[in-house]
């Protein structure tokens, strides 16, 4: 059975370094250091790229995109995620709504987000409304809590636009 809905979660995690710029959500923070990553390390896109391929049944990012692969070095994983989702929108999905979270003890992410969701909004042609971001700290504890990382998750809502509708009206009668 083919269902009309699927769920995906993607997780990632990136170490803080220095000599590169923090990229979060396809937005630059203004921070003394930086994720470090093949690509440009950016958590949340990540964790969403890895959402999206989960909930069609496809194997993680760096299979897609491997770091041993000169062509994704530096790359924006905005060009990464553009790519997840023309690969899940040429199979037939839309996206539902999207729900990610990212951990980190510093720097304060609160004032990116609305420019996070514009992004990625962007990115995907949706409606920033469609888009969830939370940022945490861990309270001190972890690799995130010693401002070693920042992690990410996302979980994302695919349907298949006919098969919903059709789902949905079956289920009114």
């Amino acid at each position: 059975m083919n269902a009309p809905f699927r769920v995906g979660h993607g997780v990632d995690v990136h170490r803080l370094v220095a000599g590169r710029k923090l990229i979060i959500g396809g937005v630059e923070i203004p921070f003394e250091l930086g994720l470090d990553g093949h690509s440009d390390a950016d958590v949340l896109l990540h964790a969403l790229a890895d959402a999206i391929l989960g909930a069609i049944g496809e194997r993680d990012i760096g299979s897609w995109f491997p770091n041993t692969d000169q062509k994704w070095r530096g790359v924006s994983s905005l060009v990464l995620l553009t790519e997840v989702w023309r690969i899940a929108s040429e199979r037939g999905w839309a996206l539902g709504n999207i729900d990610a979270t990212v951990i980190a003890e510093a720097p304060k992410l609160a004032p990116y987000i609305a420019q996070m969701k514009e992004r990625i909004a962007e990115t995907l042609s949706i409606d920033v409304s469609q888009i969830g971001i939370k940022a945490t700290t861990s309270e001190g504890l972890g690799f995130q809590g010693r401002a070693e990382g920042i992690s990410a998750d996302a979980v994302v809502l695919l349907f298949r636009p006919q098969q919903a509708g059709t789902n949905l009206k079956n289920r009114a009668k």
